[in-house]
């Protein structure tokens, strides 16, 4: 991989794709002040960041020392998924907002961003393996910088599309918003099971026969 190389980062826009996770944004800050989208805009970027920075720096280390295999991380992130799109599909509130303490509270407010928006939405168990994967690539200390780089390029545009959030809401309404929610959580639970099978081949290859 050489330093300058820009398919990694390509690869990773087109898997993280922040723009696409923009419903589940609107679905989970439903009933935040503009401070608290702001901040949770805040956490979600640079949270974004910080999985690939360490994914790319002790990714394969982690793995090594626990004997995770990155199949382990598509099941488990599959499941993650797909309990979030069970709760999508009826058009019901995260989990996090459950109560109206627990909105205003500023750690349920960072758990959101973190969970579910960051890990698995954003950046998910394809993207960990991505970068995991890239990071085992490179050779160099620039190599591995410019990988970090691409996490920052990620970050920023997961900001930007977070921040424009807002004026999709008011375009398409409380209905809208709904029912863009049930649709997105039928693609996610299709992607979900899609995930799954993938780690579940990998883990179980007699499955495939």
């Amino acid at each position: 991989m050489a330093a300058m190389d820009l398919k990694p980062l390509i690869t990773l826009l087109a898997i993280v794709n922040p723009l696409a996770i923009v419903p589940f944004f609107i679905h989970y800050t439903q009933g935040f002040s503009r401070q608290q989208r702001q901040r949770t805009v805040l956490i979600a970027s640079c949270s974004a960041f910080a999985v690939i920075a360490i994914c790319a720096l002790i990714g394969l280390q982690v793995l090594a020392f626990f004997g995770i295999s990155l199949a382990s991380f598509q099941v488990g992130g599959g499941m993650l998924l797909l309990t979030a799109a069970l709760g999508m599909l009826n058009a019901q509130p995260a989990e996090a907002k459950t109560t109206q303490d627990e909105v205003n509270d500023a750690s349920a407010r960072a758990s959101i961003a973190v969970v579910p928006l960051t890990i698995p939405l954003l950046t998910g168990p394809a993207t960990m393996s991505t970068v995991v994967i890239y990071a085992d690539q490179a050779q160099t200390v620039w190599q591995q910088a410019a990988l970090l780089g691409y996490g920052v390029v990620i970050a920023i545009a997961t900001a930007l599309c977070f921040t424009l959030a807002q004026p999709i809401a008011r375009a398409l309404g409380q209905t809208g918003i709904n029912v863009m929610t049930r649709l997105m959580g039928l693609i996610l639970a299709a992607l979900a099971v899609e995930v799954m099978a993938r780690g579940l081949l990998q883990l179980f290859p007699g499955l495939g026969n």
